[in-house]
């Protein structure tokens, strides 16, 4: 790099700076991602404008989007649109969707929580489903994204619930928690989000109406979730507690046979409130039940006088 006010690279400084490979920086070229440098004798020289337009590049890369994609969000920058609501549209949906921040654990804890001995396979797993990550130069600590999420594993663990039925269940649990994340974006994007995305890339005014729109929508999902959770357990709860209690000599329910409750709602009680309370749950459900319908009854009642 030259000592002049405007900073100067060769294509082997550029990607030292921006991280990209010498290989890959060429690619970008070829594609129109990156301007034509400066052809000076032989040499070709790039400027800080080539160096923010890679970050720019990586940036983006790393939040999802496509070399195609990118390459038409930057051609609308070029043409003078800009890219400050689109960009500030991507952070929106990048950023947390969730208040409860990682923490660290080390291997010693982890031992202690899950039995006091060292299990490098559950390790393995908890890594690959994302419940740990490892933490580089550090293979005594890990990064713990839901620390919530692990406390929930350990809980079912000191209950007596083996490691590889915890994880075999939290594979399946992701599947239909993944289902019901893809169904609530294609039916927000389909009656919200249409009118903004119609252009592509979306002008600086719709892309950040479509971001406002993101924090308004953000924690509908997670509350309609536990609406019918809630209401799940309250029915499948019941007639749980009552199938067991029928099945050690105790009157049998009279209305419609038992349904044994899913293992997987039985999970998400016990992440909801933990695995200490969830006899407490099913008692205030059952009463909860109970109440709803003694004033559907006295309201019918009050119909028909």
């Amino acid at each position: 790099m030259s000592d002049q006010a405007v900073a100067e690279y060769r294509i082997e400084d550029l990607a030292h700076h921006s991280g990209a490979t010498v290989r890959t920086i060429r690619a970008y070229q070829d594609r129109g991602l990156l301007p034509k440098p400066e052809r000076r004798g032989r040499s070709n020289v790039y400027r800080d404008t080539h160096l923010a337009r890679l970050r720019q590049i990586a940036d983006l890369l790393d939040r999802g989007y496509t070399l195609a994609s990118i390459k038409e969000l930057l051609e609308a920058w070029d043409a003078g649109r800009g890219l400050g609501g689109v960009l500030g549209l991507v952070a929106e949906v990048h950023g947390p969707w969730t208040d409860e921040e990682a923490a660290r654990i080390s291997r010693e804890e982890l031992n202690e929580r899950f039995g006091g001995r060292p299990d490098d396979d559950a390790v393995d797993e908890a890594c690959e489903l994302g419940v740990l990550e490892r933490i580089p130069g550090r293979p005594d600590q890990f990064l713990v994204p839901s620390p919530q999420e692990l406390a929930v594993a350990a809980e079912l663990y000191a209950a007596g619930v083996p490691l590889s039925a915890i994880t075999g269940h939290l594979r399946e649990l992701r599947g239909q928690v993944e289902h019901i994340a893809s169904r609530f974006l294609e039916f927000t994007t389909e009656h919200v989000f249409a009118r903004y995305l119609g252009q592509v890339p979306p002008t600086d005014a719709d892309a950040a109406e479509a971001a406002t729109m993101v924090r308004r929508l953000r924690p509908l999902a997670q509350q309609t979730v536990d609406a019918e959770l809630a209401r799940a357990m309250r029915l499948f709860a019941t007639r749980h507690l009552q199938r067991h209690l029928g099945s050690a000599g105790a009157p049998g329910p009279t209305g419609p046979s038992p349904v044994a409750l899913p293992a997987e709602t039985v999970q998400a009680v016990q992440e909801l409130v933990g695995a200490d309370h969830v006899a407490e749950f099913v008692r205030a459900a059952t009463e909860r039940e109970l109440q709803a319908r003694t004033m559907n009854d006295l309201a019918r009642r009050g119909e028909r006088a």
